[in-house]
């Protein structure tokens, strides 16, 4: 076994509004071409005060097709609705994994208490590609909240590893994934160290959502910055330079074609087209805005 060593320390790029609620920094595949399969696009809510409003800010309905939209909240809290029937509330430590697959319509804005209230907001949110095999199979929700999160307690006070996804130290994450990923918020006290093991195959970073750390005993980030790995070796020590939070990403690369328009992610344009052909005729189902 050996290090698997930093490639880049990444700076996160200028941000853009997506609505009007949420404030994001897109790391990939825009901010930076970095190849992260499975993991297809990272936006990074830096935390922002938003002011008090009656009517909550957000996204209105808007499609998916061919992959995953996992959103994992720090502060503030998200409410969402899907044209399945799905709906809830995403509060700080909460992950909601929504599995649009073969079509989905979608809304996601402030939740009404925090949104009459206002104050701190920050939020992660990925999209994860399915396999081709998988592209338009029944969508489906999986909701992970902070109380049922699988946890390991690091020895000596030293925090806590919340295991969204995967396997640590023998102990399973709760959301089921098509393809092998891992997926960990590390929630680490001052001088705390934590070991991991992935795949040298594996497509990893670390995303520093608070404090800084100091990677392998060399390399050190601070808080907003995107750690990105080299895909060779397998083992990653990490020491907390202060309290942190640090999400964790891991995942077997899924070596197709990918075509991109919009909320779309398929293997080929006729897919594409098919997509846009299916929502433009309401095959998405209906969702009010």
């Amino acid at each position: 076994m050996e290090i698997k060593e930093v490639r880049n320390v990444l700076k996160a790029p200028a941000p853009h509004m997506v609505g009007d609620g949420f404030r994001v920094h897109n790391f990939f595949p825009s901010g930076y071409e970095i190849d992260m399969s499975p993991f297809f696009l990272m936006d990074y809510g830096s935390k922002i005060e938003f002011s008090a409003r009656k009517e909550p800010r957000g996204v209105g309905v808007h499609p998916h097709r061919g992959f995953e939209t996992v959103t994992i909240a720090y502060q503030g809290a998200v409410a969402h609705h899907d044209s399945s029937g799905n709906s809830g509330i995403i509060y700080p430590g909460d992950v909601q994994w929504m599995t649009a697959a073969s079509g989905i319509l979608h809304k996601e804005y402030h939740e009404q208490a925090y949104s009459l209230a206002g104050g701190p907001f920050q939020m992660v949110q990925l999209w994860v590609n399915l396999p081709a095999k998988d592209k338009m199979s029944t969508p489906k929700y999986q909701a992970v909240k902070q109380a049922d999160m699988a946890k390991f307690i690091l020895p000596n006070e030293g925090g806590v590893i919340e295991i969204i996804a995967g396997n640590y130290q023998g102990i399973k994450g709760n959301a089921s994934t098509f393809t092998p990923i891992e997926l960990y918020n590390a929630r680490l006290n001052k001088g705390a160290k934590a070991n991991f093991d992935f795949n040298s195959s594996y497509n990893t970073g670390f995303m520093i959502i608070e404090g800084s750390v100091k990677i392998n005993d060399s390399e050190i980030a601070y808080a907003n910055n995107f750690v990105h790995f080299k895909n060779k070796g397998e083992l990653i020590e990490m020491e907390a330079l202060e309290n942190s939070v640090i999400l964790i990403l891991s995942g077997e690369p899924i070596d197709e074609p990918i075509v991109q328009y919009g909320p779309f992610l398929m293997n080929t344009e006729d897919e594409i087209n098919q997509a846009i052909s299916d929502y433009n005729q309401g095959r998405f189902g209906y969702l009010e805005e």
